[in-house]
């Protein structure tokens, strides 16, 4: 008898659960950008948190960061297919959030490091190494973004995960000088900077929203605003973002990825089993949308590609 009143509660909890499911995915349909009939595939996964997805365009290769469980070292991988990844750089002292500079080079967010790192992309790994910043006094950098104008200069978050006092964003000019445009943020955490360069995105991870910034003439920004709050009982802390041709936003965090036009309006959400920390856009066709998650990378195809930005010959 106890054992048919346990199947059948775990019946009803199933039950509960796909009809929960089902409202959401009713309330949140897919984004109009998704291919038709596209689902996730899962391209790589192993005992390790991924971020920092980044198509390089050039080499045709995506490069996304590792943290392994346990004491093994943080990595930079290369995508070999299927189920298949190449180490393209070892013990990289926390490496988190990439992108590509306008000069085609790596940019990595190096969270035990306190620094902001450039690498010269080669296939099999880095051809070089340049430190942009070295600054002992930041807590962690989370992620970097790279204005697509140009002198528009590097944006890099520095959380403060542990007491929410000390965070803050900061731009790095084309002349090597260091600012910080933001201290309003209690957990900065994923940014990025539109196609035109006019506005600056940060994820809150503590209120758990995105805010859009306007870019001044200088880098530094002026007041900002909530741009985005979906309506969902989801709280996961938002994340990593990346943007499409059509200044589309793609969002981790909050139950998935959700999309969003320019004024912050929801086009729908992609449901990811997983917590989604970043997000980019790439492939062949450059239409592939690729979601690093806890243990698993997934690949999704898009029907837009994204924004076809001129990058400078690598140096």
């Amino acid at each position: 008898m106890k054992s048919l009143k346990s199947s059948a509660g775990l019946i009803v909890l199933f039950v509960a659960v796909c009809s929960a499911q089902l409202r959401a995915e009713e309330q949140h349909p897919l984004p109009p950008t998704v291919a038709k009939g596209a689902t996730l595939v899962e391209e790589y996964g192993d005992d390790s948190f991924f971020e920092g997805p980044t198509w390089d365009p050039q080499a045709k290769i995506l490069l996304f960061t590792s943290f392994p469980s346990g004491k093994r070292p943080t990595q930079i991988l290369r995508l070999d297919g299927a189920g298949k990844a190449h180490v393209w750089l070892d013990d990289t002292k926390g490496v988190n959030g990439t992108c590509l500079a306008r000069d085609g080079r790596l940019l990595g967010a190096m969270a035990f490091g306190n620094k902001l790192v450039s690498y010269r992309i080669g296939k099999e790994g880095p051809r070089d190494t340049k430190v942009l910043v070295d600054d002992t006094t930041l807590n962690q950098p989370n992620d970097v973004a790279a204005s697509p104008k140009k002198g528009g200069g590097i944006y890099y978050t520095d959380p403060d995960f542990k007491n929410r006092i000390t965070s803050a964003v900061y731009h790095l000019a084309s002349n090597g000088k260091v600012q910080k445009v933001l201290s309003d943020m209690q957990v900065p955490n994923g940014c990025l900077v539109s196609n035109d360069g006019k506005t600056l995105y940060v994820g809150d991870s503590h209120l758990a929203h995105w805010r859009a910034y306007p870019i001044q003439a200088d880098g530094s920004v002026g007041p900002g605003y909530v741009f985005f709050d979906p309506d969902t009982e989801r709280r996961d802390p938002p994340d990593g973002m990346t943007i499409d041709e059509r200044g589309n936003l793609y969002l981790s965090g909050r139950g998935g990825v959700w999309v969003c036009d320019k004024y912050g309006k929801s086009l729908g959400l992609i449901p990811v089993p997983e917590f989604c920390s970043n997000v980019a856009i790439g492939g062949e066709d450059g239409k592939t949308l690729y979601l690093t998650c806890s243990k698993k990378l997934y690949s999704l195809k898009l029907n837009v590609r994204g924004p076809q930005r001129k990058t400078k010959k690598k140096k």
